[in-house]
């Protein structure tokens, strides 16, 4: 089954926000979030790392075409493919939302 595209409003328009409710949190809408998207990890003895020069390959835990782990502040929130943007940057097309434990998000 092909992951569905998740949607989401453009940056700066907010949905499902009640009119009133928009107001109070104008404040934290400029609030800087660390966002970082993993692509995979592995673990190694400092000796090996150490090893490593230019060109060096380390293998991760993932396979060509599997999601990567989108984080907010340190919380996993998304899961998503890594597409190719203006001029060969690199970007992340979100795909799964994930639900948090607890209810947070």
């Amino acid at each position: 089954m092909a992951p569905q595209q998740a949607n989401f409003p453009p940056a700066g328009e907010e949905e499902s926000v009640a009119p009133q409710d928009r107001e109070e949190l104008k404040a934290i809408f400029n609030v800087p979030v660390n966002v970082q998207v993993v692509l995979g990890s592995t673990t190694m003895p400092v000796s090996q790392l150490l090893k490593l020069g230019r060109g060096a390959v380390v293998e991760l835990n993932r396979k060509v075409g599997e999601a990567v782990d989108v984080y907010v502040n340190d919380r996993l929130i998304a899961r998503g493919e890594v597409v190719i943007v203006d001029e060969g940057n690199l970007g992340v097309t979100m795909t799964e939302i994930v639900k948090a434990e607890l209810g947070l998000i």
